[in-house]
């Protein structure tokens, strides 16, 4: 076989991956686009609120149930994923660390998430049976995180990819019913998402079941494993994970219903980048990795100008025609014209240092300064903003995130720089017989 042969065979399979990826992926993501527009749409403001909230508070719990313990299962195990006897003693573990973090998260959201909800003067019987929803969705939302990663590590991504489109496009279909009927609220709305998240925890939880084939045995040293392969990244995890809701925090926190439910619907449109954002660690990181150190100067200010143009005209867009995204939305936020451009361009910001980090860890330009700079940044914006600004509003918070935008990508800009002139952090000697005892 000749050498132009080899390439032609590597660069099919991963034509393949990426095809696969952009077809499976960009269905299942246009289904729960489309869901959460429809749900924008049709739900009155005060109804759009408890939508918003609900699942605001559930992305920072399913963080927190996690804290990056699947992401360790895979780089644990290595090449020996035909070992399946380690791949589920392994996912035991991970499983009894799940359930140790609910035990801890699940009080913890009895008792905060009345407090936390209480400006918005909901009755008590609404108040518990979020509450109820989301220690029902967190946890599935845990097992499909746990068992999907066993699809992963047995390279079964079919299966992985099918049961997000199928939750993707029957919740959609569901919705539609529900809305046929005149039954449309949102305790309904909410229910039909939390089905998909029920539906895939189950799928992942059975198809992993049956590519193992055995039964997994907990044991400390291998919760010790996931958790010392994890506990490096824990502050940065804890972090984000309020951090990505914090508009919303801080408008249940100080605002009112509408404001509540303005920076949900507003925040729908921010989802528009989530395909770019996934895409760039599968095209984008594996070509800035291999590529030779002649040729990456010109390439990663090439990627920088083409993303700059690319987030400058989708910022240029929401400033000049905010009706365009405004019309998704529907007419209960059609008055947000301002606030749309502060939502896009903050939004075209982060994506833009999405995209840097990607292209810096590939390089390996990581260095521990730059993850303390962006939280110290961060903290340092929202302070002022709580102490000196109307956090009520939602002009107040998006300006507050466009804030937190800029700092993000001066931080990320510094980092290239400092990766160019320094180099790249260099990589550490560990023995073998280090490596032999971490896989243990």
């Amino acid at each position: 076989m000749t050498q132009l042969q080899s390439w032609k065979i590597f660069l099919a399979s991963k034509l393949h991956r990426v095809v696969e990826f952009l077809v499976n992926q960009g269905i299942t993501m246009a289904g729960n686009l489309i869901y959460g527009f429809l749900c924008v749409r049709m739900l009155p403001i005060p109804e759009y609120a408890k939508f918003a909230v609900v699942f605001g508070v559930m992305g920072t719990i399913t963080v927190l149930m996690d804290i990056s313990f699947t992401s360790a299962l895979l780089p644990l195990i290595g090449e020996r994923i035909d070992d399946r006897q380690l791949i589920a003693d392994y996912v035991a573990s991970l499983r009894q660390l799940a359930r140790w973090l609910y035990l801890l998260m699940a009080p913890f959201t009895i008792v905060a998430y009345p407090l936390f909800v209480h400006r918005l003067h909901w009755s008590w019987g609404v108040v518990a049976a979020m509450v109820a929803i989301l220690l029902v969705a967190s946890w599935c939302g845990r097992l499909s995180g746990a068992y999907g990663a066993v699809l992963i590590v047995r390279r079964d991504r079919k299966s992985w990819y099918r049961a997000q489109m199928v939750s993707s496009l029957g919740t959609l279909a569901l919705l539609g019913v529900v809305w046929s009927t005149h039954r449309l609220s949102a305790f309904s709305a909410i229910i039909i998402n939390v089905l998909g998240i029920v539906y895939v925890a189950l799928v992942y939880f059975l198809r992993a079941r049956r590519l193992l084939g055995v039964t997994g045995s907990p044991s400390r040293e291998k919760r010790n494993a996931i958790i010392h392969l994890s506990l490096p990244g824990l502050p940065n995890v804890i972090f984000y994970a309020f951090q990505g809701q914090i508009a919303l925090l801080l408008i249940t926190i100080f605002g009112h219903v509408r404001e509540v439910a303005s920076i949900g619907a507003l925040g729908r449109l921010s989802q528009l980048f989530v395909l770019f954002a996934q895409m760039t660690p599968l095209l984008i990181e594996p070509y800035f990795a291999s590529l030779p150190g002649a040729r990456l100067k010109r390439n990663y200010l090439g990627l920088i100008g083409t993303e700059a143009l690319f987030c400058l005209f989708i910022a240029g867009m929401a400033h000049s025609f905010p009706g365009l995204f405004l019309w998704v939305l529907g007419h209960n936020y059609s008055g947000l014209q301002y606030e749309v451009f502060l939502l896009m361009a903050a939004s075209s910001i982060l994506y833009f240092c999405g995209v840097l980090w990607v292209v810096h860890n590939a390089r390996r330009f990581v260095y521990w300064w730059n993850g303390a700079a962006v939280i110290t940044l961060t903290l340092a914006v929202q302070v002022f903003f709580i102490c000196k600004a109307d956090v009520s509003s939602v002009r107040g918070i998006l300006t507050m995130n466009l804030w937190i935008a800029y700092a993000n990508v001066l931080v990320a800009l510094c980092t290239g720089i400092y990766g160019f002139v320094y180099g790249p952090r260099a990589m550490a000697k560990i023995p073998a017989s280090a490596v032999e005892s971490n896989y243990a």
